[in-house]
């Protein structure tokens, strides 16, 4: 009897360290963002091969699926890795048209390849309703989601594979205290429409969180330690007494103070991208490899304890980090293209402990993987066009967006201190600065579609004031 307890409390043990290993290699809330607008994309293989080494378990496709990406989810095969697909902005209206666009969509894009490819969400637009595009992309938003879901439900996968959309954090009116986070009152109504739907359905509600934009709108050595999950003396939400220790709870939580505002108060937070860069671009502050490397390596300490946000203790938040490799084709800066956690041929650009032989997630470290790399705050911020790649067609709509939303468009027209020169980039310039002054100067305010970049030089000319922060 003896021998037969020794024999069962060993098993015990082997199973008890086998259960141990399997944690330590499988972190199910870290996920990672793919995007193929590089000029040297590994093979879909190679990818894979790269993502088994890591403890990331999600993988989010960015873009429109093609071929290129057909050929990579079907890589995924039987690796247990869960993916994240979606149409893009330019794809709504198409599937919003009937039942037979998204059936098109999943039968080209899902059926091939489910279930041995773990597809569990798809995602419908990215930021729509702060884009720059017409309002009928909004109005086609639910409708294209209602028809990928209907679809999904023709083909028994219903209850299998969850149907939402992507939000920017500018749909809050505000995130700061965390407690008094809201909704724009001009989305208020149509936000309610789509958790009605999502809820019903038991899909997430996905936001891209980015710490390093409110720390380019506020370029403080405190604000910086503040975002990287560095030791600071932390930020006390006048509404609870609660304090909050970095900028990734505290944008997370104002999310989830908004939600509950309008009575969606289970509605599962995924932070569908957040990342920092490791390269600036000229006048820009922030990026740095060090930087970027104490970013994602407390993020995912932060993630691995456990600990939740104030708001949320103890729920781990799934979240897609930006990126896997560097898009060299985006237009912008060089931060624009220096996100990415690997290079193209595998190697990293630096090392976040996301290697299963680099670290040990059952005792995460509160220590930071290295020190933060401090930048001068410049004498005030400017939203302006990025240099190059911007067509004069966009610039006119960035113009016609922020003219109907309330700014005081006077200065640019005939007879106003900045008509002259009368050209559409001067006159886009001005109008994209002003609404992002006069909306809180928060950086997503500053995006215009991916038009628009920060810059530290004044472009004030003549009798044309540029208002600055």
């Amino acid at each position: 009897m003896a021998a037969f307890m020794q024999k069962y409390s060993l098993i015990f043990l082997v199973l008890l360290l086998l259960q141990n290993v399997y944690s330590a290699n499988s972190q199910p809330y870290i996920g990672v963002n793919y995007g193929n607008l590089a000029d040297s994309i590994p093979q879909p293989g190679d990818i894979v091969n790269l993502l088994k080494t890591t403890t990331i378990t999600k993988v989010r496709l960015l873009g429109s699926v093609d071929q290129s990406m057909n050929a990579l989810i079907k890589a995924f095969a039987d690796t247990n890795i869960e993916l994240v697909i979606g149409l893009d902005n330019t794809e709504i209206h198409w599937a919003a048209t009937g039942p037979d666009a998204a059936s098109q969509w999943v039968n080209s894009n899902v059926m091939p390849y489910y279930p041995a490819s773990n597809i569990i969400i798809i995602t419908v637009g990215d930021e729509v309703l702060t884009s720059e595009g017409e309002d009928d992309d909004i109005s086609a938003l639910l409708p294209a989601m209602q028809n990928i879901q209907n679809a999904l439900n023709t083909a028994s996968l219903g209850e299998k594979i969850k149907v939402t959309t992507v939000h920017s954090m500018d749909v809050l009116s505000q995130f700061s205290p965390p407690s008094s986070g809201a909704f724009n009152l001009s989305f208020v109504d149509t936000m309610k429409a789509l958790l009605q739907f999502q809820t019903a359905h038991g899909s997430p509600f996905m936001i891209n969180a980015y710490p390093f934009y409110a720390y380019k709108s506020d370029p403080k050595p405190e604000t910086l330690s503040f975002c990287l999950f560095q030791p600071n003396s932390g930020q006390v939400d006048s509404r609870n007494n609660i304090k909050y220790m970095n900028m990734f709870d505290v944008q997370v939580d104002a999310v989830r103070s908004a939600l509950n505002a309008i009575g969606y108060k289970d509605i599962e937070i995924i932070v569908a991208q957040t990342g920092w860069p490791y390269q600036n671009g000229p006048n820009e502050v922030g990026p740095s490899l060090d930087n970027a490397k104490a970013y994602v390596g407390n993020l995912i300490n932060h993630l691995r304890s456990n600990l939740g946000t104030p708001l949320m203790p103890g729920k781990t938040i799934d979240t897609y980090i930006y990126e896997l490799y560097d898009e060299d084709q985006k237009l912008g800066p060089s931060s624009e293209q220096s996100f990415g956690l690997f290079r193209g041929d595998g190697s990293p650009n630096y090392d976040a402990g996301l290697f299963k032989s680099s670290q040990n997630p059952m005792t995460p470290s509160p220590t930071t993987p290295a020190s933060p790399t401090t930048q001068p705050k410049p004498a005030g911020l400017w939203c302006v066009p990025k240099p190059a790649g911007v067509s004069e067609a966009q610039l006119q709509e960035n113009i016609k967006f922020a003219c109907t939303r309330g700014i005081d468009c006077s200065p640019i027209q005939k007879g106003g201190a900045c008509f002259e020169p009368n050209t559409i980039e001067s006159h886009a310039t001005y109008v994209m600065n002003l609404y992002y002054q006069v909306n809180g100067r928060n950086p997503w305010r500053c995006d215009f579609y991916h038009t628009a970049t920060l810059t530290t030089i004044n472009p004030s000319y003549n009798g044309c004031n540029y208002p600055s922060g």
